[in-house]
């Protein structure tokens, strides 16, 4: 009998893999379980470093990069569990944590998936939940929001504590149940890189099952290493998958699909002609605001052209 089956998606972060499989291994003790290792097509030796480490885990190695939700289905569709934990493979777990999330699963028959709380590498706390995105907070500038709505949409970090239902938790350690999975259906694939697990609690919800953040339990996360020397290409993911999230949510068609491309395309102009204004007047002198004009830059262009794959994260 299998209780959970991890599944690790990986696209060239060798190292990292290796560290968060043995932290998997170090960890796990009370819990029966089985891991599937996703690789998107990766050229720095991951499949093979992996192969001769761990010659039982299964290797699922795709030649390109099918994007996250591809890329997971494919093992959620062989797993073996009765639960399904997706796993970065930049987290390294702490003692008991999966155990302790079966757990928390098994005594709470409502509970469809649930979520640790996030570390830095240095032990503070990252942001693991969050709200259900809204059209007019995502497409528009933060101080917008607060003259629309007399500054009543202020955001403030929830402190959690103890186990508590929320919207959303981030990807990056998602434990899911496997009878949930069967209702509400797989991962998304028409979202290639984020907002897929904000589409699965999404439905998940829908479904009738709770998402619960369990804020006792941690474990490391040391976030977007696969796409950090891509930057500019990841934004385009986030943006493109933003306005399929609206599309699919609010059931927008024909010519009301556009509204948010056209309330995104109007942030970015705005958003670039400041950043170009404080650029012109410090000289392109400051760091910061040098690559936040980039970054608009980028991403008005990306409108422009009628958002190209081709300016996204490589398939």
């Amino acid at each position: 009998m299998v209780d959970i089956s991890i599944i690790i998606i990986n696209w060239n972060t060798k190292q990292l893999l290796l560290d968060c499989m043995a932290s998997v291994y170090d960890t796990v003790h009370k819990a029966a379980f089985e891991i599937f290792v996703v690789d998107n097509g990766s050229t720095d030796g991951s499949v093979r470093s992996l192969a001769d480490k761990y010659p039982d885990v299964t290797i699922i190695a795709n030649t390109r990069n099918e994007g996250f939700a591809k890329a997971n289905n494919a093992a959620l569709r062989r797993m073996a569990g009765e639960y399904a934990v997706l796993l970065n493979s930049d987290t390294v777990l702490k003692e008991h944590a999966l155990d302790r999330m079966l757990a928390f699963m098994k005594a709470h028959p409502r509970a469809g998936l649930c979520g640790p709380q996030l570390l830095f590498g240095d032990g503070s706390r990252q942001t693991s939940t969050g709200a259900f995105p809204e059209l007019l907070s995502e497409l528009t500038s933060a101080s917008m929001v607060r003259l629309i709505t007399s500054g009543k949409r202020r955001k403030h970090k929830p402190v959690f504590s103890g186990p508590t239902p929320v919207d959303f938790i981030i990807g990056a350690c998602m434990f899911v149940r496997k009878a949930a999975i069967d209702i509400a259906g797989l991962l998304d694939e028409d979202y290639f890189f984020f907002y897929e697990e904000i589409d699965w609690c999404y439905r998940l919800n829908k479904a009738g099952w709770l998402i619960y953040h369990l804020p006792d339990i941690e474990i490391y996360h040391f976030g977007g290493q696969s796409t950090r020397n891509i930057n500019l290409k990841a934004r385009v993911e986030s943006w493109r998958s933003r306005y399929l999230y609206f599309r699919k949510t609010l059931h927008l068609d024909g010519i009301r699909a556009k509204g948010p491309v056209v309330l995104g395309l109007a942030q970015t102009a705005v958003r670039l002609s400041g950043y170009t204004l404080m650029n012109l007047l410090t000289l392109f002198m400051a760091g910061r605001l040098r690559r936040r004009w980039l970054m608009f830059g980028y991403l008005f262009l990306w409108h422009l052209r009628g958002q190209p794959v081709s300016m996204g994260l490589p398939r």
